[in-house]
């Protein structure tokens, strides 16, 4: 019985015999590496005697050896292959033959059916219960690879998604409703302990959560239902259904958030938590009547992710410093602008984290709330009960604040009542949609704000965008397309040479090329010729001092930045939306 030979993905290593692993000692095996001392191993089975864990475990959390040169050592010596799962091409009928649970218990992954024998990925190799059960369970002879524990784990999240199981249950609910959908009946079924239709929104918010989704849509067509996830700002499928199942989820949706289930026609917001796992998941629900039936939209907020600081969100460092400056005044007001996804809300919380302090009173004002902050006074607003923004804003000025944060400036009578707030010693937060800073003053007066509220009130703006960032594990040299290359030229100094990369896509990011997202930020600070142009309602004046004021510092050359570094692809900077003409102009 031959060991499987190596794949993709792993490295070169003579084929040992397979079969039941011998039984070793790893202390041993890796002195006999020379990747630890002898001195080494005796302090960490001292620390073993007192802790319990595993020699391995504590090797790594000490600090003496990482994870991959253990993995690596354990491979050299049982003469097995070593696996870089990051970049292994891995087949789901192949992953799938082990079942998640028993995966996820003996740390193991199904790498390649190579007929006679599986190629399995085990953490430890020298465990030979684990390799017993396995064989036991597989029913097939199994060779061994090495890997590093940690990746298991994030293979793990990646490859036993639920779509399987979501469709499997949708299935199952199509058979419960039948033609003709009784919603009495479904709805005193719901609540009862594994009935199809929790359990298949249970296992979409596992799903939407696993794979780091910042939204669900349900989303009925004319011949079916869809079911969507958007990860790194982009929607994926995640399903398709039968239609009739559509109007079931919408109602336990509904009641969930405490909504009229009896109201289809019109549209309908609220929210509710969900507990997966050991994490506390807000859900902000949004429903919309169409043409197929009732489309439902659900934000999702980790509340146990935590709140980010200015320092961690991606801001240029000399930015950040000019931004703090701002944030320190007593008074003013700062807008946040971009449009919907953008993280304006995460840039406002980072500041009110920033800024937060015993010795101040700080109000927020929003529509929703969408994370609770200590030591902090929130409202929601509520249209309903006419507890608008503008409403709620002059409530907030009896309140004695020193800091107010408003969720969007939406009608000039909220934004003229922030910016006298601004006028007579507070400090104002806000956001607004407008595609860059320049425009932002120009917007509120469109709105009707009087130019010299704008002029005194208005500190500083930030525009900002969300860019995906490369996939690091498939980093490679990209050849600009005919529109890249005509952006980089108009953007880089004369001579200057640029080699951009981009992700080729792998099983780490599922084929995108991307993993992850990162904001990218311009600041206007209105200085006294700023100032001095806004009011004397001279737009072609502000706009050239304000342009020169920009010049290198927009979000365009940001983006820039992130694509010389090899953070971001030169297709990701061009489709956060900038045009040729504006960047012209930004460069005078």
């Amino acid at each position: 019985m031959n060991m499987a030979t190596a794949s993709p993905g792993a490295t070169d290593a003579p084929r040992p015999p397979s079969g039941r692993p011998e039984k070793l000692r790893l202390g041993d095996v890796l002195v006999q590496q020379k990747l630890i001392s002898q001195e080494q191993l005796q302090q960490t089975l001292d620390l073993q005697r007192t802790t319990g864990k595993k020699v391995g475990r504590l090797l790594i959390e000490t600090g003496v050896i990482t994870e991959e040169l253990l993995a690596n050592g354990l491979a050299r010596q049982l003469r097995v292959p070593f696996v870089n799962l990051k970049t292994f091409p891995f087949r789901a009928d192949v992953v799938k033959l082990l079942p998640e649970a028993a995966a996820r218990r003996f740390k193991a992954l199904v790498l390649e059916d190579k007929g006679d024998v599986l190629l399995v990925a085990l953490a430890d190799p020298l465990d030979l219960f684990a390799y017993d059960e396995l064989t036991r369970l597989l029913k097939r002879n199994i060779g061994i690879a090495a890997v590093p524990e940690s990746h298991l784990a994030l293979a793990f999240d990646r490859l036993y998604r639920r779509t399987e199981e979501i469709s499997g249950l949708a299935r199952a609910l199509e058979k419960d409703l039948g033609d003709a959908v009784d919603f009495g009946e479904l709805t005193a079924s719901v609540g009862q302990e594994g009935a199809p239709v929790v359990r298949l929104l249970q296992s979409l918010f596992e799903d939407a959560t696993q794979v780091g989704a910042s939204d669900v849509h349900i989303e009925p067509q004319e011949g079916f239902l869809q079911i969507r996830v958007r990860v790194d700002g982009v929607l994926q499928t995640q399903t398709q259904a039968d239609k009739r199942i559509g109007g079931a989820l919408a109602q336990r949706l509904k009641l969930m958030a405490g909504l009229d289930i009896s109201e289809k026609r019109l549209p309908q917001d609220g929210r509710f938590s969900v507990r997966l796992k050991d994490n506390t998941i807000d859900v902000r629900l949004s429903t919309l009547p169409t043409t197929y039936g009732e489309s439902a939209v659900m934000r999702l907020l980790n509340q146990g992710a935590g709140m980010r600081r200015l320092d961690t969100i991606g801001m240029p460092a000399d930015m950040l410093k000019r931004f703090r400056d701002v944030l320190s005044r007593s008074s003013g007001m700062v807008l946040v602008t971009g449009p919907t996804g953008s993280g304006k809300t995460t840039t406002l919380y980072a500041a009110l984290a920033e800024i937060n302090a015993a010795e101040l009173k700080v109000i927020t004002v929003e529509d929703p709330v969408e994370y609770r902050l200590p030591a902090i006074t929130q409202v929601q607003v509520n249209d309903k009960i006419e507890l608008t923004f503008s409403r709620v804003l002059r409530a907030c000025l009896r309140q004695d604040p020193d800091v107010i944060l408003v969720g969007e400036m939406r009608d000039a009578e909220t934004a003229e009542i922030g910016l006298r707030a601004a006028i007579t010693g507070h400090l104002v937060l806000s956001t607004l949609h407008t595609r860059d800073a320049i425009g932002t003053p120009f917007r509120l007066l469109d709105m009707g704000v009087p130019a010299f509220m704008v002029a005194t009130s208005l500190q500083a703006v930030i525009a900002q965008r969300l860019l995906r960032l490369n996939c690091q594990e498939c980093l490679a040299p990209h050849t600009p397309t005919p529109q890249e290359q005509s952006w980089m030229e108009a953007m880089l100094e004369p001579g200057e040479v640029l080699k951009p990369k981009r992700g080729l896509g792998c099983s780490q990011c599922n084929g995108t090329g991307y993993s992850g997202r990162q904001g990218v930020y311009e600041l206007l600070e209105m200085d006294a010729a700023l100032t001095h142009a806004a009011t004397q309602s001279d737009p072609a004046s502000f706009l050239r001092t304000a342009r020169e004021r920009m010049k290198g510092q927009t979000m365009a050359f940001h983006a820039l930045q992130l694509v010389r570094s090899g953070k971001t692809s030169l297709a990701e900077a061009l489709r956060i939306g900038f045009d040729s003409d504006g960047d012209e102009a930004m460069l005078g």
